[in-house]
């Protein structure tokens, strides 16, 4: 299998605290790879490091070129769609209007979007500032997928969300994956196990495992030792913020 994605030895801080030490992983061009580890061991800031938002330095290639000296436009310019873990949508903007600011092409996938997100299309005129935190969430994916983009990098998408939600979410996930790959973190172990073919797991800044997703989290003892719970435990803080 081909790649899209190559991180080597890469670090990262933020101000003059070192979140990233030396991080070096591979993302396969098909499928959703999932960025696994305790709160707090650098997972975002590893993602955040990829796309240029915080200092960084080491040897980051998407689709055979190096994109470490490039700042965050050019990256995304090159195909590269985030979605940030506080979906940071623009809350005087209607949905609409944050959708419109995220189109990069001439012929943005807005049919592909709607079918993922027909609630929406019902909501286009309404502020997204008075959303659900479900509904900013569908925005902050939405707008990633308005584009062609070579590889999605998408951070805590089900964070405190309900699960009826957390299912629509992980669905459109799904269904965008047949043809973009993502690198996705995420703490909800059930929604790994539905959506991850691969997964790496990083601990203090560092990749100390990888492998198949389903056979990390079906091992008990693995799943414990890396991510300090139960493999079949519920999701960890989700489902608790909002009501379905």
């Amino acid at each position: 299998m081909s790649t899209i994605l190559e991180v080597a030895g890469m670090s990262a801080s933020i101000g003059s605290q070192q979140v990233v030490e030396s991080v070096s992983f591979s993302v396969p061009d098909t499928g959703i790879t999932a960025v696994l580890g305790r709160n707090g061991v650098g997972k975002t800031s590893t993602l955040r490091g990829i796309l240029g938002l915080i200092k960084r330095k080491g040897e980051v290639t998407l689709a055979g070129e190096r994109i470490d000296g490039l700042p965050t436009h050019r990256i995304v310019q090159r195909g590269v769609g985030y979605v940030p873990e506080d979906r940071e949508v623009f809350a005087s903007l209607t949905v609409a209007e944050n959708l419109a600011l995220a189109e990069r092409q001439a012929n943005p996938r807005r049919d592909f979007v709607a079918h993922l997100f027909p609630d929406l299309v019902e909501r286009r005129a309404q502020m997204a500032g008075t959303l659900s935190g479900g509904q900013q969430q569908m925005v902050s994916v939405a707008r990633a997928l308005l584009n062609d983009n070579r590889l999605l990098l998408v951070d805590e998408p089900t964070k405190g969300l309900a699960p009826r939600i957390v299912n629509e979410v992980a669905g459109a996930l799904e269904e965008a994956s047949r043809t973009v790959p993502i690198l996705l973190v995420e703490q909800n172990l059930e929604v790994v196990k539905r959506l991850a073919k691969d997964a790496i797991v990083i601990d203090g800044g560092r990749v100390v495992h990888r492998g198949d997703a389903r056979e990390i989290l079906g091992d008990e003892e693995l799943t414990r030792r890396l991510l300090g719970v139960h493999g079949d435990a519920p999701a960890d803080g989700h489902g608790t913020e909002e009501r379905a």
